[in-house]
């Protein structure tokens, strides 16, 4: 059981890190709704290696308990040993993307903060932001 659930868990994060690729493509050309259409899989893929890593880490304490003298790296087998690195190594992958991508959300979002601002400039009063009424782009005509 501990082979199928390493397997599938690999296939998740492969999956995620594909998905998120995908978002990092459509940020930078501006095609956002792609990247909403994904949202719904992306949560799914996640939620599915999140139970997929409990049950990892269920058997691995069935089999600590259930042989107790003996020490982990004994207890697996060199595919499980390799299955495991492989996890680590796509869980690397997976941050790297995803750290890409947040940079690039970052940003997109500190732009149209800004348009926003230049638009309808903000002030705050006391703990609240209001909008003043200077727009230096945005004016009314009368």
């Amino acid at each position: 059981m501990l082979s199928y659930h390493l397997k599938s868990a690999i296939g998740d994060l492969r999956d995620l890190i594909k998905i998120t690729e995908s978002d990092i493509e459509d940020i930078q050309v501006a095609s956002h709704d792609p990247q909403f259409d994904r949202l719904k899989l992306k949560e799914e893929k996640l939620k599915s290696f999140e139970s997929k890593k409990a049950m990892i880490d269920y058997e691995i304490s069935t089999l600590i308990r259930l042989n107790p003298q003996t020490n982990l790296p004994e207890l697996l087998n060199a595919e499980q040993h390799a299955m495991l690195s492989e996890l680590k190594v796509e869980l690397s992958t997976l941050h790297a993307t995803n750290k890409r991508y947040a940079k690039l959300v970052l940003a997109v979002s500190n732009l149209y903060n800004t348009f926003l601002e230049n638009i309808i400039p903000t002030e705050m009063q006391g703990y609240n932001k209001v909008a003043s009424k200077e727009s230096t782009i945005l004016k009314v005509r009368a």
